[in-house]
């Protein structure tokens, strides 16, 4: 008999990307309750009640069991137990620095269950790194895209090591969130050498919306640009509350797809929450979005048990993933809606009185420190019909990182248009980034100062890329303004070429 010789972890990874690719490939479902339904104790979570991450060090066989359970009923692959790896759930355990630790711990586990499985039967089964959206919401103010940002990477680190296949964001509820998260998972992958699928998957609420407005387009719209290799759903409901948004995403993504409901809209009783989807029912549902929306991946999240997942398992494991002919809206996104770029019945309108420059009213208001002034006025400009709102603070004597913080931080959630970062400092524009959830555009991008390393139109064009923004890009090159046609072609030429080559901005 040979012996089983686990595949190296980008060979694992290549193979993960390709089974995505041309057929379904099943997830398991719930890792809280499976893991409380096995009674751990007080002292088997170190005190630290509901930290179920720790249960990766103090009660591996606990964790394995869940693994193993999904594994026996025919998963392609499973979640690491790393849900609650992240700086802010963390932080409230005074364990923060044990995030690198505990989501290594989680994915060797998953590790190892998985290779055992495939060293049985010779078919590949692969672990997905779960991570979790945190406690605190850097929309609203509760931590820093940076803090965010770094805590996903320690966790994304950790995973790698520990042997995940590809990295899974999960359950998220802020866009801004997301994007930390997703930078984060980027800059571990670099670090690492490996090249790993990453997923995005947000979490729509009944109201139709995620939990701080944002609408399924803004999401597509914000995230798509990052650089994701799919995008998806989980949590807060059923599958019946999330067809017409997988239906949106069908239509419009051009990354894979993926879905994994809860067992239907929990019903509270004397014993707690019980979820009332049945197995077979969730093998319906995945059935149908498998066949009408080209989902690639698809599984289960809270109330889901093995027994939903095996009966998954038989109705769509393997089927060939639905060929999609998506139609992709280019546009940006405020934290709430998609805008396109091209107006059916209109020109692009751009509130430009949100400018320093401008607009006598927003300097005097910016420089007095009136903020709520500065926001009536972008308000007014909304319901005056305008699409984007131009964002400038640069004005000399100023701090603009610090008038773009306080502005772009009370936007993000005051304004439902997409706003145009228009500055023409690096840093004041990588402070409003930093702030706003949905897809900014920045104003602009030119070869004034040439193209080289650590030129400003380098240095735009990388935050661009990196935060997936849309950029406006200006015909002036070295020798300035083009005043010609020709000469304007041919500058604009440069900048697609450049931008599109060097920058892989579409």
């Amino acid at each position: 008999m040979a012996v089983f010789v686990p595949p190296a972890a980008q060979e694992r990874a290549d193979a993960l990307r390709e089974a995505l690719a041309s057929r379904v490939v099943v997830a398991d479902g719930a890792m809280g309750t499976m893991l409380q339904a096995r009674n751990p104790t007080l002292d088997d979570f170190q005190g630290l009640e509901g930290c179920n991450e720790v249960l990766n060090v103090t009660r591996p066989d606990i964790v394995r069991s869940v693994h193993e359970a999904y594994f026996a009923v025919g998963v392609d692959c499973v979640e690491t137990n790393t849900f609650g790896c992240n700086l802010s759930a963390f932080a409230e355990y005074d364990i923060a620095d044990r995030i690198h630790e505990l989501a290594e711990a989680g994915a060797r586990l998953a590790r190892e269950v998985a290779d055992g499985f495939a060293a049985e039967d010779g078919r590949q089964r692969w672990v997905l790194g779960s991570i979790g959206p945190g406690t605190k919401l850097p929309t609203l103010g509760h931590i820093t895209f940076e803090a965010v940002r770094e805590g996903f990477r320690q966790n994304a680190a950790g995973l790698i090591a520990g042997g995940a296949d590809a990295l899974l964001i999960e359950t998220a509820q802020d866009l801004l969130q997301v994007k930390a998260a997703v930078l984060g998972v980027k800059q571990a992958l670099t670090e690492s050498g490996l090249s790993l699928p990453v997923f995005a998957q947000v979490t729509m609420e009944t109201t139709g919306t995620m939990l701080l407005g944002s609408e399924i387009g803004a999401a597509l719209t914000a995230l798509e640009p990052l650089g994701i290799d799919f995008i998806g759903m989980n949590c807060a409901t059923g599958p019946a509350e999330m067809s017409e948004h997988l239906r949106y995403l069908a239509r419009h993504a051009k990354v894979g797809l993926s879905c994994m409901p809860n067992a239907g809209l929990p019903i509270l009783g004397k014993d707690g929450a019980v979820f009332p989807l049945s197995p077979e029912e969730l093998a319906d549902a995945h059935e149908t979005f498998v066949r009408e929306y080209g989902l690639s991946l698809v599984g289960g999240c809270c109330g889901t048990t093995p027994e939903h997942l095996r009966q998954v398992v038989e109705r769509v494991q393997g089927l060939p993933v639905t060929r999609r002919t998506p139609e992709p809206e280019p546009g940006a996104s405020s934290l709430y809606q998609s805008v396109p770029f091209r107006q059916d019945t209109s020109y692009l309108a751009i509130g430009e009185r949100t400018n320093a420059n401008g607009s006598k009213k927003f300097r005097e208001s910016m420089i007095a420190g009136d903020w709520q002034a500065c926001v009536d006025i972008a308000r007014e400009q909304i319901r005056e019909g305008a699409h984007f709102l131009d964002l400038c603070v640069d004005y000399v004597g100023r701090d603009g990182v610090a008038d773009m913080r306080e502005l772009a931080g009370r936007l993000a959630t005051a304004s439902t248009l997409p706003i145009v970062l228009d500055s023409t400092e690096p840093p004041v524009i990588e402070a409003g980034l930093e702030l706003l959830g949905g897809r900014a555009v920045l104003n602009s991008v030119n070869f004034e100062d040439g193209d080289e390393p650590g030129s400003r139109f380098d240095r735009i064009a990388s935050l661009a890329r990196q935060h997936g923004a849309g950029l406006i890009a200006l015909t002036i090159d070295e020798q300035g303004q083009a005043r010609t046609a020709e000469t304007k072609v041919a500058v604009a030429e440069r900048l697609i070429a450049q931008l599109t080559r060097d920058y892989d901005i579409p």
